[in-house]
């Protein structure tokens, strides 16, 4: 990762490509930010400024099937105690 103290700059044209503009981040600011590909930024506007910032992804944790399973022996047991709430005739003006 990049100092925060250290400045680099470069120029970049923005140009279009079908309809969009486009601008062209040259490769030694991906390589400074670890940056590839695909990589999503952060665009924002201080100061009349445009910034960019590199959006840090979240790594999610994958679960087993047990883990996701755990506790879902219990839901045939709430299910019947709660069963009076789901059956029964309407009592009202109530969509069915």
């Amino acid at each position: 990762m990049v100092s925060k103290r250290k400045k680099m700059t470069m120029n970049s044209t923005i140009r279009r490509q079908g309809g969009a503009a486009v601008m062209t981040i040259p490769p030694a600011f991906l390589k400074l930010l670890d940056l590839d590909i695909g990589s999503q930024l952060e665009l924002s506007v201080e100061a009349g400024e445009l910034v960019a910032k590199p959006v840090t992804q979240m790594i999610r944790k994958r679960f087993s099937a047990s883990e996701l399973l755990r506790g879902s022996e219990h839901a045939a047991e709430l299910n019947r105690e709660t069963s009076w709430a789901r059956e029964g005739d309407p009592v009202g003006r109530e969509i069915i």
